[in-house]
């Protein structure tokens, strides 16, 4: 390993996915290399938004995930480890099941973050690099549409007004998508009004405390805005390097969004850049972002692969 950089592991457990980034940092230059990320779609947060609880069949997907994480940071000999959870574990009330799970596999205890925790390690995740470019406009609105809640972060260098509110798009599909315990296909209009009205009612919330109207730059993070990316781009396959940094004009995200609204399961599932874990939710994730764009009048968003993982390995630097 080259001087002056140290070689760190970060893991992120959402509600819908967990994520590991093991990379090399330096924070004299504000380098970071990466050496391996990996994402394991475990739905965590299965149903705790209608039983408080996590489900012992979703405990038990996470844990296999960090087992194969324990291995990947072994192997590559991380000198120091975050693990950081978010929205579903932060409400659940068998919350200790799990601390002492991922205790036992990764030997370090999870820190259930706030969300304005949350928000500063997205915010300089994604824009660290992005710093002085002169063809992006600052301030930053930085918005992290995760699976039970979405992060908005407006800021230069720094944070200067965060907000977390529970429109995800796990969330918003159990909540308006879901009849007789199974996703429609493809939804009612009546159910597509209703999850508009919800994640609205949430960008209202928002705006109490978050200038989103302030910012120049969108900068999107996360599975549902990475996927919107890779189909406006037609990718064979998902590419992160083609996905990173590329810049989604808002037209084409309202094409998208109203195709994943009216397509069937088996018409998303056929998309060859989505991960089988988001057919059923990209819909709900596309139509939080496209409301937000509409709300702040931005006319495209910068999407980013660096995100809360970055951010989380940063501060272990």
């Amino acid at each position: 390993m080259p001087a002056g950089f140290s070689r760190v592991a970060a893991v992120d457990c959402g509600t819908n996915s967990i994520r590991l980034l093991v990379a090399d940092v330096d924070p004299a230059t504000g380098e970071l290399r990466e050496l391996d990320r990996r994402m394991t779609i475990v739905r965590l947060g299965q149903d705790v938004d209608r039983t408080g609880r996590l489900a012992p069949e979703a405990l038990e997907r996470t844990f296999a995930a960090c087992r194969e994480y324990a291995r990947v940071i072994r192997e590559l000999g991380a000198g120091k480890m975050r693990f950081v959870a978010t929205s579903a574990s932060r409400d659940a009330s068998n919350r200790d099941e799990f601390v002492r799970g991922v205790m036992d596999i990764l030997g370090v205890e999870p820190e259930v973050i706030s969300g304005e925790q949350e928000a500063e390690f997205s915010f300089t995740g994604a824009t660290k690099e992005l710093t002085g470019r002169d063809d992006l406009a600052t301030p930053y609105l930085v918005v992290d549409i995760g699976g039970g809640s979405t992060e908005f972060v407006v800021g230069e260098e720094h944070v200067r007004a965060a907000r977390s509110v529970d429109v995800g798009c796990v969330r918003m599909t159990e909540r308006h998508l879901v009849r007789d315990g199974a996703v429609a296909d493809p939804p009612a209009e009546e159910q597509i009004a209703a999850m508009r009205a919800g994640i609205e009612a949430a960008l209202d919330l928002v705006e109490e405390t978050v200038p989103l109207r302030e910012a120049r730059t969108l900068v999107g993070l996360a599975g549902s805005v990475t996927t919107v990316s890779a189909i406006a781009q037609d990718l064979p396959e998902y590419d992160s390097a083609a996905i990173h940094h590329s810049r989604v004009s808002r037209d084409q995200v309202r094409e998208i969004t109203e195709w994943l609204l009216r397509s069937t399961h088996a018409e998303r599932a056929a998309v060859p850049s989505m991960h089988p874990g988001r057919v059923d939710v990209i819909a709900a994730g596309a139509l939080v972002l496209l409301s937000i764009m509409e709300r702040t009048g931005a006319e495209e968003v910068v999407v980013s692969e660096h995100d809360i993982l970055d951010g989380i390995g940063w501060s272990l630097a």
